[in-house]
């Protein structure tokens, strides 16, 4: 039962602000796609604060899951992507690119919003205020991840279209032929190398030494810049 007890906390305090970090990121994609002149998303209903229409089984529940139960270090996850149909927008790459960096912006200012957030926790009782303070720095720790990881370079994250959209045309041209298998590539990176490295004794895991550098910078400068 203590075990039990523990897993429920952890889903208490990791599931808000998973769900909103997901949810608005890609909200943010179909609200700036429809601001830039295309309505797909929101013809789609996929403009909506309502989890329930971005959730994936996989990116939005059975991997965030599966990361939370196993204690892994590193916590990600995705929903589904917002459609965008670049033929609709006024300048299809410099827009391409826009829609793709709202996503991340999105969620650095979530983190920051949840650093200030913590400045009024001192005015609630003690049992809230630990449970409340919990979900705030989850909520800026996963953002955060959220934003660093969809910035990666790699077609289809957020980063990679971005890259498509203000690289020249002979570097976003080849880039852009990534789209298919770029997850493949991330996931292979995320889990496939560290899995048979772990196995053969040489634990190996390229993608948390990529990552583990921006993310702590990210933090450190969200948690300065609320005053912390």
């Amino acid at each position: 039962m203590p075990e039990l007890a523990g897993i429920l906390h952890s889903i208490s305090v990791w599931l808000l602000p998973a769900l909103l970090a997901i949810t608005l990121h890609e909200a943010a994609h179909g609200y700036v796609a429809n601001a830039l002149g295309d309505p797909t998303a929101r013809l789609a209903g996929r403009l909506s604060l309502n989890p329930i229409r971005h959730i994936d089984p996989v990116g939005t529940i059975f991997l965030p899951g599966l990361m939370l139960l196993v204690g892994s270090n590193f916590f990600f996850g995705w929903a589904k992507a917002v459609p965008v149909d670049m033929r609709y927008l006024r300048s299809p790459r410099r827009d391409m690119a826009i829609v793709a960096a709202a996503g991340p912006l999105t969620n650095f200012a979530m983190a920051l919003i949840a650093a200030l957030l913590l400045h009024g926790l001192q005015h609630m009782p003690d049992v809230a205020s630990d449970w409340a303070r919990q979900n705030l720095l989850n909520a800026i720790k996963f953002n955060v991840i959220l934003a660093v990881f969809n910035l990666m370079p790699i077609p289809p994250l957020d980063g990679g279209r971005v890259a498509v959209g203000v690289l020249p045309l002979f570097l976003a041209r080849p880039l852009a032929r990534l789209e298919n298998i770029g997850m493949l590539i991330v996931m292979g990176f995320a889990f496939i190398i560290p899995m048979v490295s772990a196995q053969a004794g040489y634990p190996i895991n390229p993608l948390g030494w990529l990552l583990s550098g921006p993310i702590n910078a990210a933090i450190v400068a969200v948690l300065t810049l609320a005053g912390w």
